[in-house]
């Protein structure tokens, strides 16, 4: 399991990944408030893929992120204006807005909420 998931990241990473739908992994977040009504896929957040590599205040105190599936109200507006995920992904720290399916992966379906482990925030779920 972790090297499919350091595979997928290294080819994420350089741009590599195949184009195709995603299954959520254990402690991903999924987040389809929005993304289905306006024809996208749900996003899939690897949240371990970033917990890896910031700690848990770097986004969710620096940028704003409730620790609580669901109580962010993310939209593409509000990235695009370089609110919660647009503070990084705004090509020059990490890729834009224009590389949609490398966020909009996950299949057709999935509900909000974190993929295995807890449905709600807290400190002890990251």
């Amino acid at each position: 399991m972790i090297h499919r998931f350091v595979l997928v990241a290294l080819l994420t990473l350089f741009g590599l990944a195949p184009l195709t739908a995603a299954h959520a992994e254990y402690a991903d977040v999924v987040l389809n408030r929005y993304a289905e009504k306006n024809g996208m896929r749900p996003v899939i957040y690897p949240h371990w893929f970033h917990r890896i590599r910031f700690r848990c205040k770097v986004c969710h105190f620096e940028l704003g992120f409730e620790m609580r599936v669901g109580s962010n109200d993310i939209t593409m507006g509000k990235i695009i204006d370089g609110q919660y995920c647009g503070m990084c992904h705004n090509g020059e720290i990490a890729w834009s807005v224009e590389h949609c399916d490398r966020c909009h992966s996950g299949l057709p379906g999935l509900k909000t909420g974190i993929q295995g482990g807890h449905k709600t925030g807290g400190p002890g779920i990251w």
